[in-house]
């Protein structure tokens, strides 16, 4: 079920259609997701990173989708302590909610429809655990994490984060009304979201009716992709086929197109995004991306000497929830 619903559509503001004369950006590939095991042991869907490049995903080094699922009483897992540097992290809550805390103190509870920004830059120590009612009584839990690469000057930035509540998103939708467009960060169509990127993007979650569809003017020089988390539909103006969890790719041009299945086909759910390329190095180990191998060998032993941060004292016993 998406985060965040409106029962009338036409009383948002609407994105005109592009000019018909714009190119549309063919399809260049569809990518199937691959299941992982992650922190204390969710599976992810993750079309990336693994046979798509990380060359090709510029700006973006990792997307994992977690559910749509329904958690039984004490089946709710997370990611204990971990640290990252050299990157943002942007998890994107669609249904349920988890808690998470840091080394610097900070802390608090991602609620459905909400998105934290963290810059981890230079480094930080975090972790991403059910909450206790979560933990206790079960329930639905859907979530995204977009990791999304810092360039090389911005690498060791100051660590921030950004609470991103539903109520900041900025609501859209399509000219006919059939689609709502919850843009959590960058420009589309002349709108801007709510995130402050330090690589400039794009990043919107999309629910298209059935039968709907949804064309919006795309940045020239950003890439873009569209990623299913629910539903049937097609991508381009070759109606190519696109199911759960896939990855479009596009092609250069000045639009994207999306639209959902007809018929009796549930809605189709996709994240659009899409940045400017730093086509810088990347060289990464686990939750470390920098540019050069020494840098990776320096966050190693920064981590280890415990200059990227201490979990705090009253955190350091086991847990299963926040």
């Amino acid at each position: 079920m998406p985060a965040i619903t409106v029962e009338d559509t036409l009383v948002l503001p609407r994105i005109p259609r592009p000019d018909p004369v714009t190119r549309s950006r063919p399809v260049a590939k569809v990518v199937t997701s691959r299941r992982e095991a992650e922190g204390a042991g969710f599976v992810v869907a993750r079309p990336f990173p693994g046979d798509f490049s990380l060359a090709e995903a510029d700006p973006f080094l990792l997307l994992d989708h977690v559910g749509p699922q329904v958690n039984g009483p004490g089946e709710a897992k997370g990611a204990p302590w971990h640290p990252h540097r050299g990157i943002e992290t942007v998890s994107y809550i669609l249904d349920g909610e988890i808690a998470h805390h840091d080394s610097n103190g900070g802390g608090g509870v991602i609620a459905e429809g909400d998105t934290q920004w963290m810059t981890a830059g230079g480094g930080i120590l975090h972790d991403e655990l059910p909450t206790e009612r979560a933990y206790r009584t079960g329930g639905p839990f859907h979530a995204v994490q977009l990791w999304v690469n810092l360039p090389p000057a911005l690498k060791m930035t100051p660590p921030r984060y950004q609470p991103i509540t539903r109520g900041d998103l900025r609501l859209l939708t399509s000219d006919d009304g059939g689609a709502l467009v919850r843009l959590i960060a960058g420009d589309l169509a002349g709108f801007a979201g709510p995130g402050t990127t330090h690589t400039p993007i794009t990043y919107a979650h999309v629910t298209l009716a059935p039968g709907a569809a949804l064309s919006v003017p795309w940045n020239a020089v950003f890439s873009a992709f569209a990623y299913v988390l629910t539903g049937r539909g097609t991508a381009g103006d070759e109606h190519r086929p696109v199911e759960r969890d896939q990855l479009v790719v596009f092609g250069p041009g000045g639009r994207v197109v999306v639209a959902g299945a007809g018929g009796r086909a549930e809605p189709l759910d996709v994240l659009l995004f899409g940045g400017l390329p730093i086509r810088a190095p990347i060289v990464h180990y686990g939750p470390f991306v920098m540019n050069t191998r020494e840098e990776i060998l320096q966050a190693i032993e920064d981590y280890q000497a415990g200059r990227i941060g201490t979990i705090p004292a009253d955190q350091l016993a086991p847990r299963s929830f926040a």
